[in-house]
């Protein structure tokens, strides 16, 4: 979580995000509270839970990747 290109919100709200893929409660928490520290919102979290929950769904699929993105 050192400095970086990634400012310490981005790296805590990515941080968070892996962790309910993860199903990790205690680093949920313990990274939204960073994150919020950090100057992350309300509004914020439950935008990243969505994104987070669209793509757990929508990555289940397994979907061929298409020569656009090879």
């Amino acid at each position: 979580m050192a400095p970086g290109a990634l400012n310490l919100l981005v790296k805590e709200m990515i941080y968070v995000a892996v962790s309910v893929t993860n199903n990790c409660g205690y680093c949920i928490a313990s990274h939204a509270a960073s994150a919020r520290k950090a100057g992350m919102t309300e509004a914020m979290f439950a935008e990243l839970m969505a994104v987070v929950g669209i793509a757990n769904e929508t990555n289940r699929s397994r979907v061929p990747i298409d020569e656009a993105f090879d």
